[in-house]
């Protein structure tokens, strides 16, 4: 197992806030704060947010405590990270966190003035040069040498193991992460001819990136602003290293309802690539139409 890959794992307990919740309590107890299909998080308190469940991956809690040892990013302390299997036979992972109080940037984002506004990009700047400085480990993927958990790269755990490399990861090129995209396309139902386009001029429109440690889902509602005006930013579960360009095109997508100002000050917070970006819009609406 590689050395930064640390599930189980539990805090010392002079380091808990409160006692940490047992699974029988947390699956009666706290307030829901998102519920999808295999997921739930929830809230104990002033204390704890738990994500749990079968479709909750553990490498959102691994990458939090490599951050926390290696950076000063300012992300979530985590508390426990383990798994156990439920009355059917499945694995139920839980990621016990740090309770982050204050509100999202989606939540304040238009009550700001653009001078806070301007702090904000400063700060995220810093963080996201502090992440892009992290040797890479000569691969496009999750910490560990593991596949990637963005959901471009997400196919059904039940195809075939040769299925998933070409299309998880990980990727010992930018070359075969792009056919892994043109991959991804096919298994969506995309065509066959429009397929051999993409393989065609994505060798030569995407290349030549240095693989950078990225968030991989830099939105308005990852980001907390505290009382005291920092950021802590959460949701790594998509984290892992990408193409440079990725955490510039893949956060402009997100933004692309074109309503208010976000887009401006993503171009303060990371170098612009727009050229990939019309690439990678291109294909990304290809992939999800």
């Amino acid at each position: 197992m590689d050395a930064h890959l640390k599930a189980p794992y539990f805090a010392p307990k002079e380091r808990l806030p409160a006692p940490l919740p047992p699974p029988g309590v947390i699956a009666s107890s706290g307030v829901v704060l998102k519920e999808h299909t295999g997921r739930r998080v929830v809230r104990f308190g002033d204390s704890y947010v738990i994500k749990y469940g079968l479709n909750v991956s553990l490498k959102e809690g691994e990458t939090l405590l490599f951050l926390k040892e290696t950076q000063e990013i300012p992300v979530p302390e985590v508390y426990g990270l383990y798994s156990r299997d439920d009355v059917k036979g499945g694995k139920v992972n839980y990621i016990i966190m740090e309770y982050i109080s204050g509100e999202s940037l989606e939540a304040c984002w238009s009550l700001l003035e653009s001078c806070q506004k301007k702090e904000i990009a400063s700060q995220l700047r810093t963080c996201l040069n502090m992440l892009r400085n992290i040797p890479a480990p000569g691969y496009f993927g999750c910490l560990g040498g593991q596949p990637f958990e963005e959901s471009v790269f997400w196919i059904s755990p039940h195809d075939e193991p040769d299925q998933h490399r070409q299309i998880s990861g990980p990727f010992g090129s930018e070359a075969e992460l792009n056919k892994a995209l043109v991959q991804k396309y096919l298994y969506n139902g995309g065509s066959a001819h429009k397929a051999k386009f993409y393989s065609r001029l994505l060798p030569s429109a995407l290349r030549d990136h240095a693989a950078v440690f990225t968030h991989g889902d830099l939105q308005r509602k990852n980001i907390i602003l505290k009382k005291d005006k920092s950021l802590v930013l959460i949701d790594w579960e998509a984290a892992g290293w990408y193409p440079e360009y990725w955490e510039y095109t893949s956060a402009t997508v997100a933004a692309a309802a074109w309503k208010d100002d976000w887009h401006e000050y993503l171009s303060e917070m990371l170098d612009e690539y727009p050229n990939e970006y019309a690439w990678f819009d291109m294909i990304i609406r290809e992939i999800w139409s």
